[in-house]
């Protein structure tokens, strides 16, 4: 196929992605962007069109780093640099593939030559390529925890360190940062998610028209892709000549007090956390009047600046969608004039009267603080939330304990509206026992690229952390018979030892939960969904896949296929409605049915399954071919059914009221895991819970080494 890139400006519509990308292109120190957006929306197709459009680099020739003849760096690895003239070339797209290893990201030391020979032989990685240009991550939020701490230390400090074993590297690396991601599958880390100067939200058009010229111009791509780029040739050419015009301006902007005070005044306003939101919309109102082809910046630069970089840093936790209130933004401009006043504008104000007096009577931190919840759409949430429950009885708490007429209540069956959940906390730890080796995160102990050292062994493959006591080790009894004469060691291939390291892996953890008639309570289904949302943060942060099943009436249902988005998680459950019976077996065993599909899919990740219940039965569901078995016989033989695999469990009681049947405990014991309280869940709580959940290959194993760590972790 042929590597001629879709021209820039035949991308039909997109204009604020567009627009981040010029900006970008005009003013790299804007700090990148990050495209976010469905599936099939040109997020790639622009950003490999963006690279034609930037100006050629001055390079020294021969320099693997891409070192400017003018300034070279004095620590480049193939430095000195002689003066001299340089070469121009186009600058590099650098695209980072999501299953890229640290080596390919920041290079490779050749480890037996540096031993050996004391030598620094190098080889660089992707951000060396990248330097000067442009470093494109598709599926951004998809990448390896340790690939992002990388990232998030080259782009803080405009470099690359490489430390094997004592021999350290060092070379520039500043790039611009260009991510795309569909939220679908996951969100970044706020780290990361801050790197990006800018945020672009993107949906395909539903004007027909539009999505006609889509597909005309991709069809007439693909069939001459040579004769397509000729004839947008032109609007190529003016592009470029015009980024090249705003980057020779840019240095003449004038960023006045005005606004500074409006860009202040904003970030304020919103409650932005740290000032790089203040630096990045200041970078970003300069680079769009000078792309205007202006030497002042005005308000509405500053509008836009705010709408480019501030949405992604509004968000709070990981269930808040980005976004930016535009009528507080206006009410917060309104509050300056859109050009900044004369030296000396009134007798009683000289010099700064007019940016004092706009300042407290402007209220960028007086009005835009009590605005938020009048003018900030938090009336309407409220308003909802009140008008279901003022008809349903209020008192619905005093039915909390339905030991008494469970079947009554859920005989009847109807559908209740779903409630909201309750307030977020933080949880306990759950963890899955063993050493696992699946992929990189944060809850359960696993071999890992990274973490502590354990141990050493023969390397398989590409040898990427060197034990050094255990190579030296290995290579100390052979010296003589290799004829060692001098200071350094002889060493060969065969004494190489790579270090075997643990951490922390993420698991694929599955929520089953209980929405039948018995969890209908308003109050008590709100402790619940709040509970299970914060499980969903608590996997959020750890770098868990989740799923969620739910079971009512008749079925079990797959509410969500297992999925690295815990926003989708948490939108399906704020939508789950309750009534019904109770067909515990039925969601223990749709449980077993997905958990064995995932491991074929991914038999690395190890699951932890999550039920959520007060642990009543009393409807057998969909489960068939057990009629002679009560729902409870059916439920305790698909829970041991699930212990017998080898799943990791835990149970959530949500028993309340006076009387308590304990059916949750015994769910429990059957599935071989502990059983905990819905406060007893709250990481501040003096309830124990047992941190690493027992699985039934442990237990089996070895019952006695089992129940002696239990009562060692108690």
């Amino acid at each position: 196929m042929s590597s001629t890139h879709f021209p820039f400006s035949a991308v039909v519509g997109q204009d604020d992605l567009r627009l981040a990308l010029l900006l970008n292109a005009v003013s790299p120190a804007v700090g990148g962007v990050l495209v976010r957006g469905e599936k099939g929306t040109a997020k790639s197709t622009a950003v490999r069109a963006l690279s034609a459009l930037l100006p050629q680099v001055d390079v020294v020739p021969g320099c693997r780093f891409s070192c400017a003849p003018a300034a070279p760096d004095p620590s480049c690895p193939d430095g000195p640099h002689e003066s001299g003239p340089g070469a121009l070339r186009p600058a590099r797209m650098v695209e980072l593939p999501v299953g890229a290893s640290e080596d390919r990201l920041v290079g490779a030391l050749d480890i037996e030559r540096a031993l050996a020979e004391g030598v620094k032989a190098f080889e660089p990685g992707l951000l060396a390529d990248a330097h000067r240009g442009i470093l494109y991550v598709d599926e951004v939020n998809l990448l390896h925890d340790h690939l992002v701490d990388v990232l998030l230390d080259a782009a803080a400090m405009g470099a690359s360190y490489v430390e094997r074993e004592g021999v350290s590297v060092r070379h520039a690396a500043r790039f611009l940062l260009v991510g795309t991601m569909n939220p679908e599958e996951g969100e970044l880390r706020p780290q990361l998610l801050d790197r990006f100067g800018l945020t672009v939200e993107v949906a395909a058009s539903r004007e027909p028209a539009q999505r006609v010229e889509v597909v005309r111009r991709r069809l007439a791509y693909e069939d001459d892709p040579a004769g397509f780029a000729t004839r947008w040739a032109g609007d190529e050419h003016e592009v470029r000549a015009r980024v090249v015009a705003a980057r020779a301006l840019l240095p003449k902007v004038s960023l006045g007090d005005t606004a500074l005070l409006q860009i202040a005044a904003t970030c304020a306003g919103f409650e932005v956390d740290g000032m790089r939101a203040d630096i990045v919309m200041a970078r970003t109102a300069t680079a769009l009047a000078a792309w205007a082809g202006r030497t002042d910046v005005r308000k509405e630069d500053v509008r836009q600046a705010a709408l480019l970089a501030l949405p992604h840093r509004r968000r709070r936790n990981p269930f808040d969608a980005p976004g930016l209130d535009e009528d507080m933004l206006d009410r917060i401009l309104d509050e300056f004039p859109d050009e900044d006043p004369e030296p000396e504008p009134e007798p009683e104000g000289p010099d700064d009267s007019g940016p004092e007096d706009d300042g407290p009577g402007g209220g960028p931190d007086g009005g835009p603080g009590g605005t938020p919840p009048q003018g900030d759409g938090s009336q309407d949430p409220d308003t909802p939330a009140e008008s279901p429950e003022t008809p349903e009885t209020g008192e619905a708490p005093a039915e909390a304990p339905e030991a008494p007429q469970p079947a009554a209540q859920e005989a009847a069956g109807p559908e209740q509206a779903a409630v909201r959940a309750a307030e977020p906390f933080r949880t306990k730890m759950l963890s899955v026992p063993g050493l696992g080796e699946g992929a990189s995160g944060r809850r359960s102990r696993a071999r890992t690229a990274h973490g502590r050292t354990t141990g050493a062994q023969r390397p398989r493959g590409h040898l990427t952390k060197l034990h050094l006591a255990a190579t030296i080790q290995a290579a100390a009894p052979h010296q003589k018979a290799r004829g060692r004469d001098g200071r350094g060691l002889v060493i060969r291939k065969d004494d190489l030892r790579q270090a075997t390291r643990e951490g922390r892996e993420g698991n694929l953890v599955l929520f089953v939960v209980d929405a039948s008639g018995s969890m209908a309570a308003r109050q008590r289904m709100s402790a619940v969904k709040g509970a299970v949302m914060s499980l969903l943060l608590d996997a959020y942060q750890r770098r868990d896949k989740v799923g969620l099943i739910t079971f009512r009436g008749a079925t079990a249902e797959l509410a969500l296929p297992p999925t690295s988005s815990v926003d989708a998680a948490a939108a399906r459950l704020e939508q789950l409605p309750t009534g019904g019976r109770t067909p515990l077996a039925a969601g223990l065993l749709k449980a077993h049915e997905v958990l064995r599909i995932e491991r074929l899919r991914d038999p690395s990740r190890r699951p932890l399954l999550v039920v959520v219940t007060d642990g009543r039965a009393t409807s057998a569901g969909n489960v068939g071919g057990r009629t002679d078995s009560s729902p409870r016989e059916l439920a305790g033989h698909s829970a041991r059914l699930l212990q017998a695999g080898g799943v990791a469990s835990v149970v959530v009681d949500c028993e309340s009221g006076p009387v308590r049947l304990g059916l949750a405990g015994v769910l429990a014991q059957d599935l071989g895991g502990p059983s905990v309280t819905l406060d007893g869940l709250r990481a501040d709580s003096l309830a124990g819970l047992v941190k690493n959940v027992r699985t039934a290959v442990a237990s089996t194993a070895s019952p006695h080494s089992s129940s002696n760590s239990n009562r060692r972790a108690a």
